[in-house]
C-alpha cells in the first residue's frame, strides 16, 4: 500500500451540492467567500460533500488539520488565493460543482511527531508537509539521529534537519536540496539543513514505515525547536517522528493538474 496515491475515479454519482467554504483571513479570500457562499450556499463540514477551502497553501494545511483532527471525511478542494498555491486550484466561480464532479483525488497520511521538552512536556501534532527542527540561537544544533532504534548518525551539527511526506517534498524539503519524491513511492525524505558536519552527508530516503528518532545534544547550550507543519514546540530534547497510516485525507485537483503530475513537474523545472 503506497504512502500516497492518486485516483482518476469520480468520487461522486452525481454532481456535489452540499459544500463547505473556509476561506483564510485576508480580503481577497473573504471577498471570494462572500461571493461563492452568495452563489452556492455554504453548510457546515460535517454535513458537507466537498470542503472548498480558499487562501493559500498555508492555509490549506491548517485546514487538512482541522480535517483530520476533527475527523471530518469530506475531501478537500482549494481554489488559489496566496501566492504559490502548489496545493490549490485556480480560483474560478464559474460552475464549480461541474468542476468539483470530475475533480480527481489525492489520499495523503500525515506524519505524526510527538516532542518532548526539557520540561519534560509531551506535545503531539500532525504534519501533512513537513516534520522539522531547527536552531533557536546563533549557535549550530547538535543532533542524533535515530532510524527504527537505531542511530544512524551519532551527531549531526547543523541549522537543522526534517523529515518530509512526497507530498511536502516540494516545499521546505527541496528549498534544503532534498530529493523530490514521488506521491506513490513509498518514501520519505530525511534532509539535514544546513549541516557543517559531517558536511558530505546529504540526507537518506527511509520507507514509509521508518519511525525516526531525533535526540537534541547539548540542549540547554544549544536550544532546538521542532515544528509540525504550522505547529512549534520550543526547546525540545527528543522527537519522535512515523507516518500514521490510521488517518487519511483526500485532496481534489483538476483534470491534468494532479498532485502527481505537480510533483513530476517540480523534477523537470528550471
Amino acid at each position: 500500500m503506497s504512502a500516497a496515491s492518486t485516483s482518476t475515479q469520480p468520487l461522486f454519482a452525481q454532481t456535489p451540492r452540499r459544500l463547505a467554504f473556509m476561506a483564510a483571513p485576508t480580503h481577497e479570500a473573504r471577498t471570494e467567500l462572500d461571493r461563492l457562499v452568495a452563489h452556492y450556499g455554504n453548510c457546515h463540514p460535517g454535513d458537507a460533500e466537498i470542503i472548498v477551502c480558499l487562501g493559500g497553501d498555508g492555509f490549506m494545511l491548517e485546514t487538512l488539520r482541522v480535517v483530520l483532527e476533527t475527523q471530518l471525511t469530506a475531501p478537500v478542494y482549494g481554489m488559489n488565493c496566496g501566492s504559490v498555491g502548489f496545493l490549490m486550484n485556480p480560483m474560478d466561480e464559474e460552475d464549480l460543482p461541474h468542476r468539483l464532479f470530475h475533480a480527481q483525488a489525492a489520499t495523503l497520511h500525515p506524519l505524526r511527531m510527538t516532542a518532548t521538552t526539557r520540561d519534560n512536556e509531551t506535545h503531539e501534532a500532525l504534519a501533512l508537509n513537513d516534520v522539522y527542527l531547527f536552531r533557536q540561537t546563533r549557535q549550530a544544533a547538535k543532533l542524533r539521529i535515530d532510524v527504527d532504534g537505531l542511530v544512524r548518525v551519532p551527531e549531526l551539527i547543523c541549522d537543522g534537519a526534517l523529515l518530509a511526506t512526497p507530498a511536502g517534498s516540494t516545499a521546505y524539503n527541496l528549498s534544503a536540496h532534498g530529493p523530490i519524491v514521488p506521491l506513490s513511492g513509498n518514501l520519505l525524505p530525511l534532509t539535514p539543513i544546513c549541516a557543517f558536519r559531517p558536511r558530505r552527508w546529504r540526507g537518506a530516503l527511509l520507507p514509509s514505515a521508518a519511525h525516526v528518532g531525533f535526540t537534541v545534544m547539548e540542549s540547554e547550550k544549544r536550544p532546538v525547536a521542532a515544528v509540525a507543519d504550522s505547529v512549534e514546540v520550543r526547546d525540545v530534547i527528543s522527537v519522535q517522528v512515523r507516518e500514521d497510516r490510521n488517518l487519511t485525507v483526500t485532496l481534489l485537483f483538476d483534470p491534468g493538474q494532479t498532485l502527481s503530475e505537480r510533483i513530476a513537474e517540480e523534477q523537470f523545472s528550471a
